[in-house]
């Protein structure tokens, strides 16, 4: 069996009681860094053998976990905030696991997209899911691709690329368009500004930004 299990996005108290439960039952834990998820088992008392669990080693070690898995040990894998697969690994692994038959759980929890999405006070009846852009191959043509979508657009950014990459969104969707941009979601220093896509620019132009950012953009009227 291996459980997909998502972990607080920020305040620690935002994990399910199932989740814990997952987690104290499992023969091994794999993380996506081990030193941010010993912070989250050490805080729970759970003590379980860990392994890392990345984009980097993710080919290598695939064989061999689900090898393990066949051989009837349960695995519980997250990665350092919310639900894993969702630009963090897990397809590799789940897919790997269906086609030799592994059975493959994914619990209900956190992902920063969802809160991001219903307090941006856009329309959250369709939207899409884009993620992190390309960085460079691909980016334009992406995103004049996505200057005609209707529906509520999603992405995840770098708080070194936001203003940069709100900027863009302007020139490609319009610097009217309504924008939310929410960063820092369930910490200390939550902070969701809403407005056009220019006003919000300018606004973090006067700031020293960090922590995690989700951009919530209003599709083409």
């Amino acid at each position: 069996m291996l459980y997909l299990v998502p972990t607080p996005i920020g305040n620690l108290k935002d994990i399910t009681l199932r989740a814990l439960d997952v987690l104290k039952e499992v023969d091994l834990i794999l993380a996506e860094d081990t030193r941010t998820s010993s912070h989250l088992l050490n805080h729970y008392q759970i003590v379980k053998p860990i392994s890392p669990y990345h984009q980097h080693n993710e080919h290598k070690v695939l064989n061999h976990l689900v090898e393990q898995l066949q051989q009837g040990k349960k695995m519980a894998l997250v990665t350092d905030a919310g639900t894993p697969g969702i630009s963090d690994p897990a397809f590799l692994l789940v897919r790997e696991c269906i086609k030799a038959g592994v059975k493959v759980e994914c619990l209900p929890g956190a992902t920063a997209f969802v809160p991001a999405l219903v307090n941006s006070g856009i329309p959250t009846n369709r939207f899409v899911f884009e993620g992190f852009l390309p960085i460079k191959k691909g980016r334009q043509t992406l995103l004049k691709q996505l200057a005609g979508e209707e529906r509520t657009m999603i992405f995840y950014e770098s708080p070194m690329r936001l203003v940069k990459t709100l900027e863009e969104f302007a020139t490609c969707f319009g610097p009217g368009r309504l924008c939310s941009v929410s960063r820092e979601l369930t910490k200390m220093f939550e902070e969701n500004k809403r407005g056009t896509l220019q006003d919000v620019a300018d606004y973090f132009k006067q700031k020293n930004v960090k922590g995690e950012i989700v951009i919530v953009v209003a599709g083409k009227e």
